[in-house]
């Protein structure tokens, strides 16, 4: 059968990790000279009391080599295929992280998928592929799978302040809003591995309606969508938004996740967003 691996910018619950045995590769957080490995030294309350007791932001880094280069070792004698499923090349090293570890292996049938996404979309990708394989899929029937979804997939989000994707490099074509109309409160999307600005509101209220609206306008209504909302440190509003879209596009259930050391570094405590996957693309 088919191996699925991932990393924790998945934001895979562990329960679904452990339901198919999918191993989740830690990313690194750095307080200054301290380094924890995210989900195992560190979770995301922790995380968030450590950032408002400091005095500087902390830094992140992609998973070592080594880290796949061990779940390598126990797989790949298996003789079956693995494929990794990671976040965007453009927002993080995982990819080249994982490139590396794979070139130690050159016998081993390793796929290696950029999904351009990150957070729970890639975990909802994470998880539909480790059902595939279940049900006997090949790695091919696989990668097409998690390409076609990466496609498709798409986040909006909005937050609390720029200063966190503009010092941590992450803001890509957003970067003009930095500094300039203070009162303009932009809705980003991460737009083929990159975050950039979508649309611009006047009030956080008129952003976070529109924000709705994108969601309403855009999620099949034929529950292939799997809508999901990200939050960072404000779960009643997560809540909240999860609410409201779950009755107007008549998802019951809709995931509240709660954002990961690692990607709130750059987005900042009070992130709030709405990820799914389009009809088409």
């Amino acid at each position: 059968m088919v191996k699925i691996i991932t990393d924790t910018t998945a934001c895979l619950s562990p329960e679904i990790a452990r339901r198919y045995d999918i191993p989740v590769i830690p990313q690194i957080v750095h307080f200054g000279e301290e380094t924890f490995y995210e989900g195992v030294d560190m979770d995301a309350e922790a995380f968030m009391n450590r950032l408002k007791a400091s005095a500087a932001l902390p830094k992140t880094a992609a998973p070592p080599p080594e880290l796949f280069v061990e779940q390598f070792r126990r797989w790949a004698p298996l003789g079956e295929p693995i494929v990794c499923l990671h976040p965007s090349a453009e927002i993080s090293g995982t990819i080249r992280s994982v490139t590396v570890a794979a070139a130690e292996f050159p016998d081993a049938d390793i796929r290696i998928v950029d999904t351009r996404l990150v957070a729970s979309p890639l975990g909802t990708i994470v998880q539909l592929a480790a059902e595939a394989a279940v049900r006997g899929a090949d790695a091919d029937a696989i990668v097409a799978l998690a390409n076609d979804l990466s496609r498709r997939g798409r986040i909006y989000f909005l937050v609390s302040t720029l200063e966190y994707l503009a010092r941590g490099g992450r803001i890509g074509g957003a970067s003009a809003l930095v500094g300039s109309l203070l009162s303009v409160k932009p809705i980003l999307q991460l737009q083929d591995g990159r975050i950039e600005q979508y649309e611009r509101e006047r009030t956080q209220k008129r952003a976070l309606a529109r924000l709705k609206e994108i969601v309403r306008e855009q999620i099949p209504g034929d529950g292939r969508g799997y809508l999901s909302i990200l939050y960072a440190g404000n779960p009643e509003e997560g809540r909240a938004l999860a609410d409201d879209l779950g009755r107007a596009i008549n998802q019951p259930d809709v995931p509240v996740v709660s954002m990961p050391p690692a990607i709130i570094t750059h987005g900042g405590p009070g992130l709030l967003g709405a990820a799914f996957f389009v009809a088409n693309a």
